[in-house]
């Protein structure tokens, strides 16, 4: 499924499904999602979270020592394809 057809909301229910923790937050142009991953993830649900994410636009893993690891997907939002898209100067 393109990303365009995927929503964020539906990432992070399928991200919740599997046992994550997440958290959705909006930004002008996309829509972010962000789940904590457990030290314990086993082989098989690595390979079903990453299912769920590769549908994302964006997609990735922060992991440091101190705040262990994060999983986040970006969803763009829908840009209008005529118009006024960002201001004077910024036509598709």
């Amino acid at each position: 499924m393109p990303a365009s057809g995927v929503s964020a909301a539906d990432l992070a229910a399928r991200l919740s499904a599997l046992g994550l923790l997440t958290r959705v937050e909006e930004h002008p142009r996309h829509t972010s999602v962000e789940a904590e991953v457990p030290d314990a993830l086993s082989v098989e649900s690595w390979r079903e979270v990453l299912d769920v994410v590769a549908e994302a636009d964006r997609f990735g893993l922060l992991a440091t020592r101190v705040n262990g690891r994060t999983l986040w997907a970006v969803v763009r939002k829908t840009v209008p394809t005529t118009g006024d898209v960002g201001g004077p100067g910024h036509q598709r």
